[in-house]
């Protein structure tokens, strides 16, 4: 059976098959896997270290691929039918969506803005040496207003549940939940960042500039919608 397969694989790593399950588990429930997040994380990297070649075997099945960041050690699966940085274009699947979770086009819009901020960070050398970058929520709203032709939620809850989201996908570092409601405040961007957002999706947004945020408020949201619901689009189907 494959499981026997599996133990004895385990065996030479002295893993236990509860072990590999606890990683898989994370792997799957997360997507992402960041050794410096926390201990636990830690572990979990460090074990996938030693069992690679299995892990990658078995999700294969599934038509699940990683990518791993040596550099700035952090693992993030990919769902069927999708572009993996540095690997060759994936075949189509009829469970492309299978692992999605559809940004929210608040989501989008500041999934764009922290790539943007890094890339410029990058150019100006201002990347630290374990490859992070460091902006005030105050400088990530006016980014957000200069590129995207909007303002961060000015409602907590809102605003909160955002940078939540983009930091249960370790896009970004912070230490305090209400840090999110101070402009003095500061957070990290990931340098997985840049391969969480791909190329296709930056060009789009530099093609839909013209967002046009000369007219009336209503007016200039709903163009911003619409251009960020395209440029989501055309994330997922690079992915």
């Amino acid at each position: 059976m494959l499981t026997d397969v599996i133990e004895k694989e385990l065996e030479k790593e002295n893993i236990s098959l509860i072990e590999f399950r606890e990683l898989l588990i994370r792997l799957l429930n997360y997507t992402v896997l960041c050794r410096d997040e926390s201990q636990i994380e830690q572990q979990l990297y460090d074990r996938y270290l030693r069992i690679s070649q299995l892990v990658k075997e078995y999700l294969a099945m599934m038509d699940i691929r990683i990518f791993h960041d040596n550099r700035f050690e952090y693992i993030r699966l990919y769902p069927p039918s999708s572009q993996v940085p540095g690997m060759e274009e994936a075949n189509e699947s009829a469970f492309s969506r299978s692992l999605r979770a559809r940004l929210s086009q608040s989501e989008v819009a500041l999934i764009l803005v922290l790539r943007l901020q890094y890339d410029k960070a990058l150019r100006e050398a201002q990347v630290d040496d374990e490859g992070y970058v460091t902006e005030s929520f105050e400088a990530i709203n006016i980014a957000m207003k200069n590129i995207i032709g909007r303002s961060l939620s000015e409602k907590p809850a809102e605003r909160r549940q955002l940078f939540n989201r983009c930091k249960k996908l370790r896009l970004i570092e912070y230490r305090n939940e209400d840090d999110v409601l101070k402009a003095d405040a500061w957070l990290k961007i990931h340098p997985m960042i840049v391969s969480f957002v791909n190329d296709e999706a930056i060009q789009a947004l530099e093609e839909s500039k013209e967002i046009d945020i000369s007219v009336d408020e209503n007016s200039a949201e709903e163009n911003s919608d619409s251009q960020l619901e395209k440029i989501n689009e055309q994330q997922e189907k690079a992915e």
